[in-house]
């Protein structure tokens, strides 16, 4: 018998309320966990028995014998109450209540579909608008109805030719909603950078994309908007992809609707396993994912990609931070660097972020300032080497300075390029300077 691991937090806000108990027979969608504030309904993925519960999740073993149906969520008179009964978040990994977005009435806003897929490695959002683009359209539309928003826009890189040429031809000259094509570029898919992009608007770190006339929100969030509208289903699967140091190669595993609380290492399992030697698993991107540990780790509402990194590299010498707002914070990069070895000896932050309410912001997502006076600062503090946890554009600028002042430049997500054999963060292509 499985073991399912349902977290009691898959969202913004305090961990859900159990509504069971040790030893209760619970059915694949039936609601276990009820939201105390802000937060999200949570919904078995399995049938079977409760047999644990603590401050931090619910766990079920699951019947041996599975299948596909699931107990719906009740009919309500609203696509807001429907959202909230099955409890959608925002998928991309932010974890938003998606009822509480569509709260919003912006009769003269637009719906942002977040189709941008922002973190490299990642595959399953692209891959489920190239084979049912409509399941995320009709959930634009159902976002639409529900906050009275008069046209959307589908923001998606433009190097995803297939799943342009698959929207297109499900719109079929759609006057409501419009593709629009973004670079290829980190972290393009920020709310607001994407705002930007679309309407050449800068909104300040303290605003939220409302204050645009926008709600955004993720293209697996609105596929899961309308399997709750259409077949009343609450969230209880996930899509996610499983890539890196895998037997049989480095190419990704789109896996397509996994039960939530299935254990990270099954699913690494079932795509051939680790191959050898490894560095750290990795719940989420490259860029804003954070390591977990390989028996612990879990599907949640929220996760993104599992991805399995090779070895760090080694440098045991005294190394600098320069912490960004667009990738791995503080807490990260201080890991990364005790994982390499090396001792840190000097921090510093980006220029571009501010603090807001304690946490890391950058004015202009993407489109940055240069990094001289940080990288100077990090070598009078005694770095020989730096690490960066910058965005494309970021990552620069330190590129066109840091190496004439003799520091070496390692990126946290190195790693996990050089496993997937891409090219590492450091300078952009010259028509992206433009």
């Amino acid at each position: 018998m499985a073991r399912i691991s349902i977290r009691l937090k898959q969202h913004v806000g305090a961990p859900c309320v159990p509504t069971v108990q040790v030893g209760d027979e619970v059915k694949r969608g039936q609601c276990i966990a009820e939201p105390s504030g802000l937060g999200a309904k949570i919904h078995s993925s399995v049938s079977g028995k409760v047999e644990a519960i603590n401050d931090k999740e619910i766990v079920i073993l699951a019947d041996d014998v599975q299948d596909k149906d699931y107990i719906k969520i009740k009919e309500c008179d609203s696509i807001i109450d429907t959202v909230y009964e099955a409890g959608i978040v925002g998928a991309g990994g932010a974890g938003f209540p998606a009822h509480i977005k569509l709260k919003a009435e912006i009769p003269n806003g637009y719906i942002i579909a977040n189709c941008v897929e922002c973190e490299p490695a990642l595959h399953h959002n692209i891959n489920l608008l190239e084979n049912d683009p409509g399941i995320v359209i009709r959930g634009i539309e159902y976002a639409m109805k529900a906050t009275k928003a008069p046209k959307a826009y589908i923001a998606i890189k433009a190097k995803n030719v297939k799943a342009i040429e698959a929207i297109n031809k499900y719109l079929s000259g759609s006057k409501n909603i419009e593709v629009k094509q973004l670079k290829d570029m980190y972290p393009m898919g920020e709310e607001r950078a994407i705002i930007h992009a679309i309407f050449d608007k800068w909104l300040e770190p303290t605003q939220l994309p409302l204050e645009a006339d926008c709600v955004v929100l993720n293209a697996e969030t609105l596929s899961n908007i309308t399997r709750a509208v259409e077949d009343r289903k609450p969230v209880i699967d996930k899509d996610i992809t499983v890539v890196g140091k895998i037997k049989g190669g480095n190419k990704p595993h789109i896996l397509s609707q996994v039960p939530i609380g299935t254990p990270i290492v099954d699913l690494i399992e079932d795509c051939g396993g680790i191959d050898g030697e490894y560095g750290e698993i990795i719940i989420g991107g490259p860029y804003t994912g954070k390591a977990e540990d390989l028996d612990s780790a879990v599907v949640t509402k929220m996760s993104g990609g599992a991805i399995v990194t090779i070895p760090f590299p080694k440098y045991e010498g005294p190394i600098g931070l320069l912490v960004c707002a667009c990738g791995a914070n503080e807490e990260r990069l201080r890991d990364v660097a005790s994982k390499m070895g090396a001792e840190v000896v000097a921090v510093t932050k980006c220029k571009n972020v501010v603090d807001v309410r304690g946490a890391n912001k950058c004015k202009t997502p993407g489109d940055c300032p240069g990094q001289v006076e940080g990288i100077m600062a990090l070598k009078k503090g005694g770095a020989k080497r730096v690490l960066i946890s910058n965005c494309s554009d970021c990552s620069n600028t330190v590129m066109c300075c840091a190496p004439k002042m003799g520091l070496p430049v390692y990126h946290h997500t190195d790693h996990v390029f050089r496993t997937l054999d891409y090219p590492l963060t450091r300078r952009l292509p010259m028509e992206e300077n433009k």
